[in-house]
């Protein structure tokens, strides 16, 4: 087997397949030539050829999210590295494990004015959870350096692992660095251990305040499909004090649940709210995004607010008094396995009439209204196929998802740990490459003008699917308050455009079609999900200076 006679990147790829690390994106490069020569003469690797290093931060971090398993992302020296930063912080805040590893120059070679060189140890300090700055091996010093090394890359790699995060290897490689070497097949597959959280027992006390509490609220935000066990939310969901609260990421349901957060909570005035704040808040999952129920629990402060998590607790809210380091199966067993009787509670039964008279509302809202984002959701998804994967968009397009109730055997992701709009495409590409499922992207036209380098590759499966509404600019500013009718606003803010995605579906060699009416658009629906062997775009054209007005009548109609 050839691999590159360079000892450094020997160990890198070693502890790479040691570790069962089996997808490597790769960015074009001379200074990284050791490592892609390794990995891509490996059988053991799944490798992808990205050029855009920005897209390729996102596409490995699209198939981590549905690995739930570190991917290696490769480049060279100098501003490539840099590129990968808005996925690191991503990944960062989302927790999915990325590892990066990038080639450098020597030491001697770095601030003396050489080409493509820049200051790489230490460039995401703030953002990853580990990071091997690592030391070129030379004769006079190779065993010593060796082992260093040796054992960085091994801690490093632990931690991507066990602590869900970005780690950092830098790998400086000097010339000649396309030599190789012809050397035995190994298995490096070794039957590596990681310590799990213990389960946790919860003292008697403290179940005695959940049992007692009359006002019980489950929030949950960011979640993995089918990572709760079904009995659980059975009985969370039967439970008269519980009201809980999902959001679109959490990607759990129950028919006791509230689903569309803003629905129910939006037009409430401030009696409504206090009756509907809890004495105790249980949050699980990651980054929320309903303002309105960070705004509601910052203002209307639980007496008790616990969070559950192994590894972090964000104190979102102001309020935390208790993080539960265990998994959130294990905190329910504890919790829920026991004698003590539930008492009487009209929490729930209350706030279920205010959600049923609010879901009757949506329907006969959505009835009366012309054609605009609002309507074109609503058409969207009605149509999606069972059992699809959805990536959504950031900005207006997630914000929309939470206003309906969604088919609950699709999965819904998002990027939401910094909630930016510059790799959701991407993201959905790396996804679709792993997902068992179809996978049907849904996205804002800044959004996907942004990542359009995402449809750069050979690797998106003709049975991906894009959604993109098209309202001409950033919509989801003309949402939010200020001066709307300036030419400042429609350049700086809203960034009113009149481009199309027909050039670039083309150009990427997707199928496209593009609808403006909803009579259109419902004709539409049944060929863009046929099988095809291209994927498909469809375009919605919606009317930019209209759709504000009819969102924001929604949360007053809905009263």
């Amino acid at each position: 087997m050839i691999q590159p006679k360079n000892p450094l990147a020997q160990s890198i790829i070693q502890s790479c397949q040691a570790h069962n690390i089996k997808h490597i994106v790769i960015s074009p490069g001379s200074r990284n030539a050791p490592l892609t020569i390794g990995f891509t003469a490996n059988d053991f690797f799944k490798c992808y050829s990205i050029v855009d290093e920005r897209s390729a931060g996102f596409f490995a971090l699209g198939i981590a999210q549905q690995s739930q398993k570190p991917v290696a992302l490769v480049c060279t020296s100098g501003s490539a590295l840099v590129n990968y930063y808005p996925a690191v912080v991503e990944a960062f805040y989302s927790r999915i494990p990325l590892v990066v590893i990038s080639a450098d120059r020597p030491d001697h070679l770095i601030n003396i004015g050489d080409g493509q060189t820049i200051m790489q140890p230490h460039i995401f300090a703030p953002h990853i959870i580990y990071e091997a700055n690592l030391k070129q091996v030379i004769k006079k010093s190779f065993i010593k350096l060796f082992k260093n090394n040796e054992s960085l890359i091994t801690k490093a790699l632990e931690v991507a692992k066990t602590a869900k995060g970005p780690i950092h290897i830098n790998a400086p490689f000097s010339d000649p660095l396309y030599e190789t070497v012809d050397v035995p097949k190994e298995d490096h597959n070794s039957n590596l251990t990681y310590v799990t959280k213990p389960s946790i027992s919860i003292p008697k006390s403290i179940k005695k305040k959940w049992y007692s509490s009359k006002k019980k609220m489950i929030l949950v935000g960011v979640n993995a499909p089918e990572s709760i066990i079904k009995s659980y939310l059975n009985i969370i969901g039967e439970d008269p004090s519980i009201v809980v609260l999902t959001e679109t990421t959490s990607n759990l349901h129950h028919s006791n649940f509230f689903s569309c957060i803003d629905q129910l909570i939006t037009p409430l005035d401030a009696t409504d709210f206090e009756a509907l704040q809890p004495e105790i808040l249980l949050t699980f999952g990651g980054m929320v995004v309903s303002k309105k129920i960070k705004t509601f629990l910052r203002k209307y402060v639980p007496k008790l607010h616990w969070h559950v998590d192994p590894i972090q607790a964000n104190n979102t809210f102001f309020c935390l008094t208790k993080h539960y380091k265990c998994t959130v199966n294990s905190f329910f067993k504890s919790l829920l396995n026991t004698n003590i009787a539930s008492n009487d509670s009209a929490y729930f039964k209350t706030w279920n009439a205010v959600k049923n008279k609010r879901l009757e509302k949506h329907k006969t809202y959505l009835k009366s209204i012309p054609f605009s984002d609002f309507k074109a959701f609503d058409s969207i998804l009605k149509h999606i196929p069972c059992n699809s994967m959805v990536q959504s968009s950031n900005s207006s397009t997630i914000r929309y998802l939470q206003l309906f109730d969604l088919d609950p055997s699709l999965t819904i992701f998002c990027n939401r740990g910094t909630s930016g709009i510059d790799g959701s495409t991407s993201t959905a590409v790396g996804a679709s490459c792993v997902s068992e499922k179809p996978t049907v992207f849904i996205t804002g036209d800044l959004s996907f003008f942004y990542d359009s380098n995402a449809l750069w590759n050979d690797y998106i499966p003709s049975s991906f699917r894009v959604i993109i509404i098209n309202n001409r600019g950033g919509g989801i500013f003309r949402i939010l308050p200020g001066n709307k009718n300036s030419k400042n606003f429609s350049t700086f803010f809203e960034t009113n455009h009149s481009l199309t995605s027909k050039s670039i579906s083309e150009h990427f060699k997707f199928d496209y079609t593009s609808a403006s009416s909803i009579a259109n658009l419902e004709t539409k629906w049944k060929k863009f999900y046929s099988l095809s062997e291209r994927p498909k775009i469809i375009e919605i054209f919606t009317p930019s200076t209209e759709n504000d007005k009819i969102l924001l009548s929604y949360f007053d109609f809905i009263k």
